[in-house]
């Protein structure tokens, strides 16, 4: 395994090891107060991929109205009351407070793969509606100043549930003015592509016994481990194999290219927990590395954006 470096200046010759850690859904509240604790923990931001039904009231489930489906339908429920809601969005405006980043994982959690681009431009629109008005459509007290700004402005990721995307997603990406889609599936971990929307990719990464590569996102290792059925006999096994995984994919850049390595999760804690126990421990030794910056997609877009301003800067000057 891989040392932790000294505290020190970042080696000339090497570029820091980015690691992006996501989480889809973001609906449990002691989930997020349990991310928020670890993010300080280790110096960390993360990306909240968030999904807006969570602001929406069951009672109020009809003012939804999603493409190709019926009216007030939802693949991941709604809130369970006015008071879920309120916890919610203190949680999310105080990650944002912290320099986490909110981004949109749709609202329905519904399979767009088959959209136009007019539909994705109104699940667009219905996912900054309804993040815009949830305090005064719950009748919550307190709206934070800027926060229309925040909903109306800031969110400026996208990631497509259940990773579905089709050739009317990216238009409506850069209609809405999303900077970048995390949806993409890559071999191993890949730099982010250009273009008017950025996209980025989760790699497969070797795991197990076999090194068989899967999907360096939490429900596919549970998939992998116990076929998304609850095995919590085998939480320390699955423990063991999925950090295992993520150290490997790590080391794999740490020692070579540098190449950002992408990591994704969920708020639900599958195979009791397995999963997050793996995710805290593997961040506790590589968040803290000298040459090591564990970041938002956001972050890794501004200093990607950074390098690429200053070897402009550099070539004008040699040309």
């Amino acid at each position: 395994m891989v040392a932790a470096a000294p505290a020190a200046t970042l080696a000339a010759d090497r570029p820091p090891q980015f690691i992006v850690i996501s989480f889809d859904g973001a609906r449990e509240i002691e989930q997020w107060n349990r991310s928020r604790k670890l993010a300080r923990e280790v110096g960390a931001n993360f990306t909240y991929f968030l999904s807006c039904t969570n602001l929406i009231a069951a009672e109020n489930k009809h003012d939804y109205d999603p493409p190709g489906n019926k009216r007030g339908a939802s693949n991941i429920g709604f809130a369970e009351s006015r008071e879920d809601i309120a916890a919610r969005l203190r949680q999310i405006w105080t990650a944002r407070l912290e320099g986490h980043e909110i981004a949109s994982h749709a609202c329905g959690h519904f399979d767009g793969g088959g959209w136009n681009e007019s539909q994705w431009k109104a699940e667009f629109h219905a996912f900054t509606t309804f993040l815009r008005d949830a305090w005064n459509a719950n009748n919550i007290p307190f709206e934070p100043d800027g926060w229309t700004d925040f909903a109306e402005n800031e969110i400026t990721g996208f990631r497509a549930p259940y990773l579905a995307v089709g050739p009317g997603l990216l238009p409506a990406l850069a209609a809405a003015g999303f900077a970048y889609d995390a949806s993409g599936v890559s071999r191993d971990p890949e730099r982010p592509s250009g273009g008017a929307v950025a996209t980025f990719s989760l790699p497969l990464i070797p795991e197990g016994p076999k090194a068989r590569r899967v999907l360096a996102m939490d429900y596919n290792l549970y998939v992998r481990h116990s076929a998304a059925f609850e095995q919590p006999s085998k939480s320390a096994e699955f423990e063991e194999r999925a950090y295992q995984a993520f150290r490997a994919a790590f080391e794999r850049q740490y020692e070579g290219g540098r190449v950002p390595l992408q990591l994704g999760f969920h708020f639900r804690l599958m195979n009791d927990g397995a999963y997050w126990r793996a995710l805290e421990h593997f961040a506790r030794e590589a968040c803290r590395m000298a040459e090591v910056r564990c970041v938002s997609y956001r972050d890794l877009m501004r200093s990607s954006q950074a390098d690429e301003t200053s070897e402009a800067r550099l070539q004008s000057v040699t040309d």
